[in-house]
């Protein structure tokens, strides 16, 4: 189900993704997704976990993992690969909008490139089925480029 109409940005309701998906509307997932939503970038765990604790969400990390996960299994949000081991979250704004991340090795931080197409150029061998792609560049943010803070 696209999260936004075709010609708004504006978000289905929480409820409304998770009843769509057959899930269980729980409190802990209302406001992950309404979280993700509101993010200008991907966020990490504990970016998701900062949040929900600054708008008064009780929860607990096995809770935020699991409604994290079952996001990303039903296609309403999009994990991407941040290094140090970590993965960063992002909501689904609708199977067009693909687009390649930027992750900053100095401060962790990753950024949506939107203008840059998460595509695969390279043609894959005979047999071979694509499912999805994803680019993240690395490198240094502007602020720590700024900084400073270049190649370590």
């Amino acid at each position: 189900m696209p999260q936004h109409t075709a010609h708004s940005h504006t978000p289905v309701p929480a409820r409304e993704l998770i009843a769509a998906h057959g899930g269980r509307v729980t409190r802990t997932r209302i406001a992950v997704i309404e979280v993700l939503q509101a993010a200008s970038h991907p966020l990490s765990h504990d970016e998701v976990a900062a949040a929900l604790d600054a708008g008064g969400i009780a929860h607990d990390r096995v809770t935020l993992y699991r409604a994290l996960e079952w996001l990303v299994e039903q296609g309403i949000a999009r994990r991407i690969a941040s290094g140090e081991r970590a993965w960063h979250f992002e909501i689904r704004r609708g199977d067009d909008h693909r687009h390649a991340h930027f992750h900053c090795d100095r401060c962790g931080q990753v950024l949506c490139l939107e203008d840059i197409p998460a595509t695969a150029s390279a043609a894959l061998p005979a047999g071979f089925e694509l499912d999805r792609a994803e680019l993240v560049l690395h490198g240094a943010c502007a602020d720590c480029g700024r900084n400073g803070l270049g190649a370590p």
